[in-house]
């Protein structure tokens, strides 16, 4: 049985890797089911509970997300990994895109203008790791 991902409690350790500068790959369904797995930028956002991506509005992510929201999002540093489980909702408000922006830029560098720019936001079903970053017991 999955339990509900609870933010005020994250194991430090998995904090401290989402929030480390570290590329990622997106895991989405094409419209056959055959896995679509592209590099990205992913960043946690603990006060909205969620995790974005941001990416193209044209892109193959966003029409498959569109599609079918499932995905995984995987980083991987020597023996230390992270996988987050979740669905995501392609926006283009300005106020997501601009929130996963910021969030981005905060991790990675800030983004260069995109007016076709989409916000990918992952509610969290599950985080999966390494011992080192979610500690067994």
């Amino acid at each position: 049985m999955l339990h509900p991902v609870v933010w005020t409690a994250l194991p430090q350790p998995l904090v401290e890797f989402w929030t480390e500068r570290h590329l990622c790959t997106l895991s989405t369904l094409d419209r056959d089911g055959a896995p679509h797995a592209v590099a990205v930028g992913a960043v946690l956002d603990r006060e909205l509970e969620c995790a974005w991506v941001i990416t193209d509005g044209g892109s193959q992510k966003a029409a498959n997300l569109r599609r079918d929201g499932r995905l995984a999002v995987s980083q991987v540093d020597g023996a230390r990994w992270s996988t987050i489980i979740g669905t995501a909702e392609v926006l283009s408000d300005a106020a997501s895109v601009e929130r996963a922006c910021a969030q981005y830029a905060a991790r990675y560098r800030t983004p260069r203008p995109n007016p076709n720019r989409v916000a990918l936001r992952i509610s969290v079903t599950r985080f999966l790791g390494s011992s080192q970053v979610l500690p067994r017991g």
